[in-house]
């Protein structure tokens, strides 16, 4: 009789919907997957997944509960999963994209990727995921803020800059920047004092300043998002979690595009670290003719 090595629940999960399925791994090294069902990404659809598991008579301890790094969208889950005191862990996306394909799976589907994260989950022992700290928490939240608040900023600008703006339009929008720029440095400040009140904090961000190019804001916002790297153990893991890793279109011998970056990855990262890299690219003689200037205009 084979003994259960491994059980997983892989989760794919959107915005307002996510699709669950379960996998057992067994003694003579196959998987059984289960049929894929789909909740809503809500506190109801979290205890509807829990009762669907038990129906499912796995004990939820043995359970691990695996899920993707997809923005924000899987966080209300797996904080949901960590304070039952259940395992949770969460995968950076070209990790189950580089799993899927060595199962030879072409297909994708909300039901194909929750079955290949639960068989994914089944087969390997994953690191779990912990929340991030409460002073990491604060900072992605001030971070995002000033993100958008420059960014609406440069908005009002470009419409101040546009041919002939009426009058009124540009008085207008003059006293809205000269606020907004007000609540900017109030941020900025709110941001550099978060980042004092921890020695471990500080130091990690001034050990990143010292890379040319690279000033408080951008590193804040990368150290945030990435959760102080915990989910990043190498550069080119960091790259393509920013959705800069180079994508290639080839025929043949040939190649028929140009390279470009994918932009499948957190977007935040990627427009903090855009200018870096140009600063990097004319600067740093590892990384000059790199970048072609096609490539440092292309839109994030």
């Amino acid at each position: 009789m084979q003994t259960i090595v491994r059980k997983s629940i892989g989760i794919d999960i959107a915005k307002a919907t996510f699709t669950a399925g379960l996998a057992t791994s067994y003694s003579n090294a196959t998987i059984i997957t289960s049929e894929v069902v789909p909740f809503q990404n809500s506190k109801t659809g979290f205890n509807q997944l829990l009762k669907w598991v038990g129906k499912s008579k796995a004990s939820l301890g043995e359970l691990v509960f695996v899920m993707e790094a997809t923005g924000i969208y899987y966080e209300p889950l797996a904080y949901h999963l960590s304070k039952l005191h259940l395992q949770v862990a969460v995968l950076l996306p070209n990790k189950v994209k580089h799993y899927a394909k060595s199962l030879n799976v072409k297909s994708k589907t909300d039901v194909i990727d929750a079955r290949t994260i639960a068989q994914m989950g089944a087969e390997r022992s994953l690191k779990l995921w912990q929340p991030p700290s409460p002073i990491l928490k604060q900072l992605r939240e001030l971070t995002r803020l000033y993100t958008d608040l420059n960014a609406f900023t440069n908005r009002l600008q470009a419409i101040q800059a546009g041919n002939e703006p009426l009058a009124f339009i540009v008085h207008s929008t003059e006293s809205v920047i000269k606020k907004l720029d007000s609540e900017i440095k109030k941020w900025v400040k709110q941001i550099e004092k978060l980042i004092q009140s921890e020695s471990w904090l500080q130091q990690k961000v001034e050990k990143l300043m010292t890379i040319k190019g690279v000033g408080l804001i951008t590193v804040a916002i990368v150290v945030a998002e990435t959760q102080g790297f915990k989910l990043i153990n190498n550069a080119k893991q960091l790259a393509s979690y920013a959705g800069y890793d180079v994508v290639e279109t080839q025929s043949g011998s040939s190649i028929k595009k140009r390279s470009r970056i994918s932009k499948k990855g957190n977007s935040r990262i990627r427009a903090a670290l855009h200018f870096p890299a140009l600063v990097a690219s004319r600067h740093n003689q590892n990384f000059k003719g790199g970048v072609s200037k096609d490539q440092s205009e292309q839109s994030l």
